[in-house]
């Protein structure tokens, strides 16, 4: 398990968390729809979303300055 994949699949239980605090029956179905995708991207590593911004022409950057890979330093 990558640290992607738990980010994703952290990020769906907090909102399926707010969702159920709420109530299944008052929350809106468009609210289940990140939830499902951030699961399908946790467990299964593929993110759509990412795809998607990928196939519609954004670069990708290097994301977080805490995840940036350094080399390390020759004293």
């Amino acid at each position: 398990m990558t640290a992607n994949r738990m980010l994703y699949l952290s990020f769906a239980a907090v909102m399926l968390a707010g969702v159920w605090l709420t109530g299944f029956d008052r929350a809106h179905w468009l609210l289940f729809v990140p939830i499902a995708l951030a699961a399908f991207a946790g467990l299964t590593g593929f993110c759509v979303n990412l795809w998607l911004w990928r196939k519609l022409g954004f670069p990708e950057e290097g994301g977080c300055l805490g995840a940036t890979k350094t080399e390390p330093r020759s004293e």
